[in-house]
């Protein structure tokens, strides 16, 4: 389920919003210049379906989207649980845990949903709008637009990423970023109603 919550930047427990209403949540991105989509593939992909698989299933969404946006490369990441539980609180992978920083991109940053969940959280305009985004969504963030991104403790998202340039548009992480008082992935997921 795609789900949105909107929160002060300086309140995180406070939620001005929280729906899961697909109009509501394409209306209120569309004011920040956020575009969601969903997309389907072509054919049912298999639950272990490789790279070259998952890409021929969405070739025609793909071809489209990198001819409109002047995406160059396309690539494809999984994120997948740590190899083991510790017990000893929060594990993530060390390469996904730079993404848990607020930080912007230069350009624009595409991202479709190919299996599993994944939360975006772009700060804008005094607001942090935390986007969890499922299977079929495509999420479209103007570049230089704080953000940061948490696929959770035991983290399973299969994604598309769309770049314009070989640097992949230099991640430049912010001092001062507001990230850790917000609530995670795993919070947004446990909270009733979902």
């Amino acid at each position: 389920m795609t789900l949105l919550q909107i929160m002060p930047e300086d309140a995180p427990e406070t939620v001005r919003l929280r729906t899961d209403d697909l109009d509501v949540i394409h209306k209120e991105l569309l004011r920040i210049g956020v575009r969601l989509v969903r997309w389907h593939a072509a054919r049912r992909l298999p639950a272990d379906a490789d790279d070259t698989t998952v890409m021929k299933a969405y070739k025609s969404h793909i071809d489209h989207l990198s001819a409109e946006g002047g995406y160059r490369i396309v690539d494809i990441v999984r994120m997948t649980p740590p190899p083991a539980d510790t017990g000893q609180g929060r594990q993530t992978c060390p390469a996904h845990e730079k993404f848990l920083q607020e930080h912007v991109h230069d350009d624009d940053l595409v991202r479709f949903v190919v299996a599993g969940t994944g939360c975006f959280y772009l700060h804008v305009a005094g607001q942090v709008y935390a986007v969890l985004c499922t299977t079929g969504d495509l999420l479209s963030v103007p570049g230089r637009t704080p953000h940061w991104f948490d696929a959770g403790a035991r983290p399973s998202c299969t994604a598309i990423r769309f770049f314009q340039r070989a640097d992949h548009s230099a991640i430049r992480f912010l001092p001062d970023g507001i990230a850790s008082p917000f609530p995670t992935h795993d919070d947004l997921l446990a909270t009733p109603g979902n």
